[in-house]
Order: structure tokens, then C-alpha cells, then sequence
């Protein structure tokens, strides 16, 4: 009765999982999918604690308490221009607790029950399946994706803050190097796998193939993330998402768990689908991404300059005033820019009041704006921005022909027109949104240096497009007060 029960509640898990994925496809819906992915996995986490008695009543419940504390107070202390290192974050403790799980079982073996050893006591008290090369198997997926995830993600997270250059780290023989270290992983699964069906009455190949495998999965993850550039990390985040899916599905079948193989299973495909979506929207293969070398820090510009015998028209703060409080259509394009200078507030206000004075306002997002997938949305979301306004690429492309103004807030690589017609540039073919097309184009940024793909952005040297220079919350600020001024 039990277990059919538990069963009961990993099925009730897996389709709450199912409905809160699906809902994540709408920014209406996205909100109760998450909660409904989040309750179902509670369900699942207390019907495991409670299947193998693994804590107490008293200890389930002060870990809940706990653990929700510690989400609660990241939530909201966190920035939101922080979001996509502490994604790279959870994604590498998710492969990290994959990878100890799965060490935990081969410690398990090694220790009889009632040995009366310490560290017995700490291991779940589970029904013993046995330990053939099928369970070996799922165990060394485990610890390589999840000690890799975890790894990778780290230096992601390092990437990502500015705690390590975004420049792409290579060094002569690296890919050797690489090369060796994922050979060598091979082999130390091959030893662990080799050895299952003597365990652990001959456990040498085995603890020391786990042990080799550790080692050389956490420096397999180093070595394939720090070749890759800040304007991949998007893609990079992504794929990491999808790392740690698999490797808590992998954990799942070494625990004979329904709900982690169904949940991981999850995580890992919708991962592998958002980076295929995220490498086309950058006309990149992926294999082109893993070998890195696109992207990094970018290079200090001054405010105002010219390239090559390129002029750039600086806008004053009248100028841009009237071309948007008498315009008909204004699309707004949100980058990281905005991101970094929490402008997003007073973005929606800006729109707020030009539709106030009978102006047609939408948002057009690029899917790889900002640091991660979906970055620019969540941030507009939080601004209470109405969903009906936010545009994908592909929905909007058209309409900035038609547009008086594209309002660019510190966007820069996806609104390259270089993309379309340099054969030399590194973004080429990258589909971009046509904010080039406008009749004016507003550009509010700090300073004319590049993007993340460190190449110059020759929307900023166009006869129609106006830079207005400074930060874009205090000129947006400014902006809102000329208008009303009107």
C-alpha cells in the first residue's frame, strides 16, 4: 500500500512537471508553470524521504524550512543583472549532487549492513539491488556529466560576474590536452564498469575508477568551458541547464527512481532544444560554440567618435524628446545595457507615457539579449510591462519598416547590421532585428564600444541613427521629464 502510494505521488510529480513546462512557453503562463514544477517536486522530494525513512518528520521539516529560507532571501537580494550566474550556479550544484549520489551508492556497497561503521550510519538504508555492469553504467553517466556540469557551470558563473576574464582562455596545446582528459575519462568508466561484476568482493578498480573519474570529469569541465567567449554564454548557460538534467536522470536510474528520471529527463531535453534555438539565432553550430573563441570583454570606446571616416549623430535630449513624444510607432529593443543599468522601470514608464499621448508602443526581443535565455523578458516582467507588447524577433522583423522610432536601450551585437553583409565578421548571418529599417533610430548607450562579440557596430555610423550617450536610467529619467515638459 505504501509504495503504491509513493508511486501515486511520482506520477502526480511527473505531470505537474509536464503542465508547468508547458506553461513556461507563454510569459502570461510562466509564472503558475514554475510554481507547478516547483510543488511538484516537492511532492516528490517528501514522498523519497518518507519511502526510505531517510530523516525524521522534525527533519524534513526544518530542511524545508531551511532551504526555503535561503531560495526566499536569493530571490530577492539577488539582481536581476546577476540572474544568469546564479542560474550557471544551481545548474553546477544540481550535476554536483548528481555526482555525490552516485559515489554514495558505490560507498554503500563497500559497507555491510550493521557494520556498525560511522559512516553507515549516513547512508541511505535502502533495499540492495544488484551491483552489475547496467548499474555501473548509469553511475560513472553520473559522476562525468554531473562533475563536469558542476565544473563548467563555476567557471560560467566566473564568466558571467566578472570574477574571471570573458575572454576566451586558450593556451598551445589545450585541445590536446582536452582530448587526453576526456580519453582518460573513458577509460576510468571502462575500469569502473569492468570491475562491477566483482564488486565489491574486488573493489580496487572500481573505487579508483570512481576516483580517476572525479578528477578528471572536474577538469574535463574547466577545460571545455574557459575556451568559450561571453558572447556564447547564452548558448553555454543553456547547454549546462540541459548537463544537469541528464546527469539527474542518470542518478535516477542508479536510485530506480521514477520522479528524478522523469524530472531530469525534462530538464535535459527542453535544455538540448533552448541551445539548438539559441545557436540559431546566432547562425552558429553548436560544435562551433564548444570550440570557443567567439567573444569576450569589450573594448573601452569613447562617447563620441568616428571609424574610418564614419560620422556619428549625437542626439540632445529635445531632439530625442519630440522624435518620440510626436511619433506614431516607437519599438522599443531592451539589451544588457538596460540590464546593467536597472533602467527597466523606467522603460515602462517612458512607454506608459507615450501611449498616454496616443503612440504605439511594442518591445521586440531577441532571443539571445542580455546573458541568458529569456533574460530581457524576465526583466521587462518584473517591470510589470504588459505581456501583449513583447514581441519575439521573427513576430516583429516586418513592422520596423514601418516604425518612426526604434528606441535601442544598450543593445549592441543583435542589432548589427554587419551581420547581414560583412563575410568577415564573426556574426555574420546572425539573424539581427531590423532596427536599421526605422526612420530613426535612438540609440541610448554609455559609450560606442562593443558588444560581447567585440566587433564595432556599424548601426551606430547610419545616416538615420542618433546616439544619445549616458547612462539609460538617467536618460531615460531625463527623457520622461522632457516629455512632459512637451
Amino acid at each position: 500500500m505504501k509504495t503504491t502510494l509513493i508511486d501515486l505521488t511520482y506520477l502526480i510529480a511527473a505531470a505537474l512537471f509536464i503542465f508547468g513546462l508547458k506553461r513556461l512557453q507563454s510569459p502570461q503562463t510562466a509564472r503558475t508553470g514554475n510554481q507547478l514544477a516547483a510543488f511538484g517536486m516537492l511532492l516528490a522530494v517528501v514522498a523519497t524521504l518518507f519511502l526510505h525513512k531517510i530523516v525524521t518528520p522534525v527533519e524534513m521539516i526544518a530542511g524545508l524550512v531551511i532551504g526555503g529560507a535561503i531560495g526566499a532571501v536569493l530571490a530577492r537580494r539577488v539582481e536581476m543583472t546577476a540572474m544568469p550566474e546564479l542560474v550557471a550556479a544551481f545548474n553546477g550544484f544540481g550535476g554536483l549532487a548528481s555526482a555525490l549520489v552516485a559515489t554514495a551508492e558505490v560507498a554503500r556497497y563497500l559497507i555491510p549492513e550493521n557494520s556498525g561503521m560511522a559512516l553507515a550510519a549516513l547512508l541511505p538504508a535502502v533495499e540492495q539491488v544488484p551491483f552489475d555492469v547496467v548499474q555501473a553504467i548509469t553511475i560513472v553517466l553520473s559522476v562525468l556529466i554531473g562533475l563536469v556540469t558542476f565544473s563548467g557551470s563555476f567557471v560560467a558563473f566566473g564568466k558571467l560576474g566578472g570574477y574571471i576574464t570573458g575572454n576566451p582562455v586558450i593556451f598551445p596545446g589545450m585541445r590536446l590536452l582536452t582530448l587526453l582528459v576526456a580519453l582518460g575519462s573513458l577509460v576510468s568508466m571502462g575500469f569502473v564498469v569492468a570491475g562491477a561484476d566483482a564488486f565489491p568482493t574486488v573493489a580496487d578498480p572500481v573505487v579508483w575508477g570512481v576516483v580517476a573519474l572525479s578528477g578528471l570529469a572536474l577538469v574535463l569541465g574547466v577545460l571545455l568551458v574557459v575556451p568559450i567567449g561571453g558572447a556564447d554564454m547564452p548558448v553555454v548557460v543553456s547547454l549546462l541547464n540541459s548537463y544537469s538534467g541528464l546527469a539527474a536522470a542518470a542518478t535516477g536510474f542508479v536510485l530506480d527512481n521514477t520522479a528524478l528520471i522523469v524530472s531530469g529527463a525534462l530538464v535535459g531535453a527542453s535544455g538540448l532544444i533552448l541551445t539548438r534555438i539559441m545557436c540559431e539565432a546566432m547562425n552558429r553550430s553548436l560544435l562551433n560554440v564548444l570550440l570557443g573563441g567567439f567573444g569576450g570583454e569589450a573594448g573601452d570606446g569613447a562617447a563620441v567618435a568616428s571609424a574610418e571616416g564614419k560620422t556619428v549623430h549625437e542626439a540632445t535630449l529635445e531632439d530625442a524628446a519630440i522624435l518620440l513624444a510626436y511619433a506614431n510607432k516607437v519599438i522599443i529593443v531592451p539589451g544588457y545595457g538596460m540590464a546593467v543599468a536597472q533602467a527597466q522601470h523606467q522603460v515602462r514608464e517612458l512607454a506608459d507615457l507615450l501611449q498616454e499621448r496616443g503612440v504605439e508602443v511594442k518591445y521586440a526581443i531577441h532571443p539571445v539579449a542580455g546573458r541568458m535565455p529569456g533574460h530581457m523578458n524576465v526583466l521587462l516582467a518584473e517591470a510589470n510591462v504588459p505581456y501583449d507588447q513583447l514581441y519575439e524577433m521573427d513576430e516583429i522583423n516586418d513592422e520596423f519598416a514601418t516604425a518612426d522610432v526604434a528606441l535601442v536601450i544598450g543593445a549592441n551585437d543583435v542589432v548589427n547590421p554587419a551581420a547581414r553583409y560583412d563575410r568577415n565578421s564573426p556574426i555574420y548571418g546572425m539573424p539581427i532585428l531590423n532596427v536599421d529599417q526605422a526612420k530613426t533610430v535612438l540609440v541610448l548607450k554609455r559609450s560606442l564600444r562593443p558588444g560581447y562579440s567585440g566587433i564595432e557596430n556599424e548601426l551606430f555610423y547610419l545616416p538615420n541613427t542618433r546616439m544619445l550617450f549616458g547612462d539609460a536610467k538617467e536618460s531615460l529619467v531625463k527623457l520622461i521629464n522632457e516629455i512632459k515638459n512637451l
